[in-house]
């Protein structure tokens, strides 16, 4: 897709929307350099590291020197050469990127649009119940650790990671100052978490992430052994309500693959693009 046929998609003030966010985000937890068509986002302290994406409002090309410039720097700190963007927002990136040696992930962007109503779900096995967990809930840590365990075994079959492995994962949690980390942005009303929680233990858990009337649902995730039991989807609709009682017009996220984005699509999400992620190859 080149620059002028984005002018002309039906999606373009969406996107754009969405492109603001993408900027906005990062700024509250990372210093920011600048390398003319990219912008490196820098993480302060501790916690996930964060990437490089375009500049905010940049149409001009790109080049795979532009790409090298800031894997160089990214290097140098000791941080991921990890770069995320929007096909359809940057569609010159992509061979810039591949040509400086990046591998590119592909992942269906996709949004619920503001009149969409909320969907009817099924009722959960057992005694799961879902809920918003708030800065004290002692299930925070819980449902922090169950998404970095989901992707131990990637994809959507029925795994052998459970309940068992979650108290080592809550420690690793605690360790690295995620759940203090979590805890701050949860009272400054930067982060929201849903959990779906069964005997005082979250089973699959997820965030979202509220901006200008912009939230993102990320982290979805529930342990390879709970699998198949409607509990993704419970808490992506959870995290959808919540968004919405914030005044969130907006509500998107990014799918792992077409399987994943065919779960969301149940609750009302349509695809408007791709997202990308560039890394090196393993």
């Amino acid at each position: 897709m080149t620059s002028a046929d984005f002018d002309d998609h039906p999606e373009r003030a969406l996107l754009d929307r969405l492109e603001e966010y993408y900027d906005a985000v990062p700024r509250h937890g990372a210093r920011i350099e600048d390398y003319g068509p990219l912008t490196l986002f820098v993480r302060e302290g501790q916690g996930w590291p964060f990437y490089a994406r375009p500049a905010r409002g940049w149409s001009g090309p790109l080049e795979a020197t532009d790409v090298q410039k800031v894997r160089a720097r990214q290097r140098e700190l000791g941080i991921p050469e990890s770069f995320e963007w929007v096909a359809e927002t940057t569609p010159t990136l992509r061979a810039a990127v591949e040509e400086s040696g990046l591998v590119v992930h592909e992942h269906p962007l996709m949004v619920l649009d503001p009149g969409t109503p909320a969907a009817p779900l099924a009722a959960l096995p057992g005694n799961v119940s879902v809920r918003i967990v708030d800065a004290d809930d002692p299930i925070l840590s819980s449902a922090l650790a169950v998404p970095h365990l989901a992707i131990t075994e990637p994809g959507t079959h029925v795994g052998l990671t459970g309940t068992p492995q979650v108290a080592e994962a809550v420690d690793a949690r605690v360790a690295d100052g995620s759940v203090e980390r979590a805890i701050v942005c949860i009272r400054a009303g930067l982060t929201a978490v849903a959990a779906a929680v069964e005997r005082g233990s979250a089973l699959s858990a997820g965030q979202h992430q509220p901006l200008a009337g912009v939230s993102e649902i990320v982290g979805v995730g529930t342990l390879p052994a709970a699998r198949r039991r409607g509990l993704a989807l419970a808490v992506t609709a959870a995290l959808v309500a919540d968004a919405r009682s914030r005044c969130a017009e907006t509500v998107f996220l990014s799918a792992g693959d077409d399987d994943v984005a065919r779960i969301y699509a149940r609750l009302g999400f349509r695809k408007i693009g791709t997202a990308l992620i560039a890394e090196p190859a393993e």
